[in-house]
């Protein structure tokens, strides 16, 4: 097996088990859940201000706005004649999206009487509003041509971890049900990647030039520092909120709504570096 195989079974790999990993703690456990619950409840803070903002960030996040995207992913590829890379990032899109909902739907939450107005709801690890808007950032990224792959991965990391705090500011996700949406598509795509890298063979040419080391040393940065904020907030909150959820205090709330927004930041910011890294090699210069 080839170093880019090899690594990109490995990735695959630790992102699935970074997902069980959140379901095991955040959903199954009862620590987990008074904490996501906690950082969610913070919503209720300054709400007003960013409702207009949420709510139109994720109007643009649908069924039929993700139609529309893959679509133009795959007329993106299509024009550099790339037929392979074509049907691989449409299928990893429909793949990701898929595991999604049969996790969400499959997955089971115990109930601990923890947070009693969302009981009826049941699950909702992992986001299918995140996936969504992480899916088509990480399909651009693969199909942009190499100039413009950069500039791509950190915008669309924005524009996705915004989509995904916007979910919690609404009150539609819990924390850890975004970040495990992150990992779902950092994980398809490690598979995406995979099965081009075999499909391609020798006869694939790299060009060291089409790799972006600023941009993925920006994005590994943001995310190695927003992890570290959001373990220190999750820590001193942990330490803190012994006391029902609806008693916490206001500064818990905050705290904790800021902790969990930096962890999705944190965790977008890194699938999208690691996916950056490779796709110089995943998708490259010439394919034979």
């Amino acid at each position: 097996m080839t170093f880019p195989a090899a690594w990109l079974t490995l990735l695959g790999l630790a992102e699935a088990v970074c997902v069980v990993a959140l379901w095991r703690f955040f959903v199954r456990g009862e620590r987990g859940q008074l904490l996501d619950t906690v950082a969610l409840e913070g919503n209720a803070i300054g709400q007003d201000r960013v409702d207009g903002l949420a709510t139109t960030v994720l109007n643009a996040v649908s069924l039929a706005s993700l139609a529309v995207a893959t679509i133009v992913v795959a007329v993106i590829a299509l024009a550099r004649g790339r037929v392979l890379l074509t049907l691989v990032v449409t299928a990893f899109v429909a793949t990701a999206n898929v595991v999604t909902q049969v996790l969400k739907h499959g997955l089971y939450r115990p109930e601990f009487g923890i947070d009693p107005e969302r009981a009826a709801a049941g699950n909702s690890f992992p986001s299918g509003h995140a996936t969504v808007a992480m899916s088509v950032v990480i399909a651009l990224v693969l199909v942009l041509p190499p100039r413009m792959r950069g500039v791509a991965a950190v915008v669309g990391a924005g524009y996705a971890a915004v989509a995904g705090i916007a979910t919690m500011s609404l009150g539609w996700h819990r924390p850890s049900d975004v970040a495990g949406a992150m990992l779902v598509v950092g994980g398809c795509a490690a598979l995406a990647g995979l099965l081009l890298v075999l499909a391609q063979g020798r006869d694939a040419r790299v060009k060291s030039d089409d790799a972006h080391p600023l941009a993925v040393a920006l994005l590994v940065i943001t995310s190695v520092v927003l992890v570290a904020v959001s373990a220190a907030a999750f820590w001193w909150t942990d330490g803190v909120a012994t006391t029902p959820v609806d008693e916490v205090g206001r500064r818990t709330l905050l705290t904790a709504y800021a902790g969990a927004a930096a962890s999705i930041a944190g965790v977008t910011a890194g699938v999208t570096a690691l996916t950056l890294a490779a796709v110089h090699r995943v998708v490259p210069w010439r394919t034979g």
